[in-house]
């Protein structure tokens, strides 16, 4: 069918019918020789879903820093306030994993994906461009909710159109290119942020800009705002197939738009349903929620172990840290050349057994170089072991259910994080 296509294109029939698509767009003609990108990527379209996730990715995590750093200027005389402040920003930022995401997931399967994921970047793209002008707590908490239901939107929508985008012995391979271009920004956006900060900081002496209202932050949040902006863009240039657009018959879309509650429900129920009873699901979504509740204590015991265990100080945790990301990267890098060759559903239980068990190696040392030395083995595991996980859900699940089984998954995370947060902290209590 996509040779019958080409053909009746070059004859002047005109362009395929969108409904009749196949599930991808990647399939090349015979005399087709790939550039580096389509071969690492799977396809063009994949490829530049993945720069779209990096802009996307880069507002996100520019955000995140500006805010926590906007929170502390509205309390700056009070540092005890300016904590407690973050920290309820941080919790709204938590709540709609908890209470959205599975109404999310109905959506972006109902809703055309490439339009949803639109909307939410413009909408994004909005909210940043007013908040320099926050001068309250609770302004700042609504917006900040806000932002999170409309991340909650575009990440499903995301990861549902991307096995139409790739073969499908690429998942893998675009299972651990999502991971990088979602959590790779997290490493530069605290430096472009300083940076921003220290632009906007100057630019403030120039009374003709007052109107923008700069200080320190301003600046991070316009430029977050045109980052979601040129995501929107490009989505909007994207090519996608008509099943990766929508879940349900098209028919069926272009028909009664009315909200039905009933059939909402319905459809919940049945995403719900499928996640806990379909046993693939449940065992990646539950073995990956787990693995956090031990992954996230990394962030609450890490600091207080490489200071008082090793006595390497801030210092011996940014070690740890940077030890564990390139870990990390080069697992993912491996699992994704050696793809074909690997049993995902055998390979991934290997993966969390030996992450765990570098992980209490990792513990049990009191030499940093030998703590670092089991920490990037435990990334070399714990990468892989994520990249695997996702991959089988992306082959496993259907179309019409994918955005709700990824919303599952975003609440399971979050809660497996405050799990550990809350619980790291009470065990060095507990324990001395």
């Amino acid at each position: 069918p996509p040779l019958l296509g080409r053909m009746r294109e070059r004859m002047g029939f005109g362009a395929r019918d969108d409904a009749a698509d196949t599930d991808a767009v990647f399939t090349p003609a015979a005399n087709d020789r790939p550039g580096w990108h389509v071969r690492l990527f799977g396809s063009h379209e994949f490829f530049r879903l993945w720069i779209i996730q990096v802009v996307s990715a880069t507002g996100d995590w520019l955000g995140f820093t500006a805010i926590i750093a906007f929170t502390n200027q509205l309390y700056a005389s009070d540092p005890g306030a300016a904590a407690a402040a973050i920290s309820v920003v941080m919790l709204v930022r938590i709540i709609p994993h908890l209470f959205f995401s599975p109404l999310a997931g109905v959506l972006v399967d109902r809703w055309d994906r490439k339009k949803t994921m639109i909307a939410a970047d413009l909408s994004r793209a909005s909210i940043f461009a007013v908040l320099p002008f926050v001068k309250s707590l609770w302004g700042l908490l609504i917006f900040s909710l806000l932002i999170e239901m409309f991340t909650l939107l575009w990440t499903p929508a995301k990861e549902a159109i991307t096995p139409h985008l790739v073969p499908h012995d690429h998942l893998t391979t675009a299972a651990s290119l999502n991971l990088a271009a979602g959590y790779g920004p997290a490493l530069y956006a605290p430096l472009l942020f300083a940076a921003l900060a220290g632009l906007s900081a100057w630019l403030g002496n120039f009374s003709a800009l007052s109107f923008l209202g700069l200080n320190q932050t301003a600046l991070a949040f316009q430029v977050d705002a045109v980052t979601f902006i040129v995501s929107a863009f490009l989505i909007w240039k994207l090519a996608l197939p008509q099943r990766a657009r929508h879940a349900r018959d098209p028919r069926e879309i272009r028909g009664d738009r009315r909200v039905d509650l009933n059939k909402t429900f319905h459809e919940l129920k049945e995403g719900w349903h499928y996640v806990f009873l379909n046993p693939t699901v449940r065992a990646v979504n539950v073995s990956l929620g787990i693995a956090l509740v031990g992954g996230g204590m990394l962030i609450t015991l890490g600091a207080v172990f490489a200071s008082d265990v090793l006595k390497a100080g801030p210092a011996g945790f940014g070690l740890f840290t940077t030890s564990l990301i390139f870990g990390a990267v080069l697992g993912v890098a491996g699992v994704s050349a050696l793809q074909k060759g690997i049993p995902k559903q055998s390979a991934l239980p290997f993966a969390l057994f030996a992450a765990g068990a570098t992980l209490f190696l990792a513990a049990s040392v009191d030499s940093l170089g030998a703590a670092l030395g089991f920490v990037f083995l435990m990334g070399l595991f714990v990468g892989p072991a994520y990249a695997l996980g996702y991959s089988i859900l992306h082959e496993q699940v259907d179309d019409e259910l994918r955005g709700r089984v990824f919303s599952a998954l975003n609440p399971l995370v979050r809660f497996c994080l405050i799990i550990s947060w809350v619980i790291g902290p009470l065990l060095i209590a507990f324990f001395d």
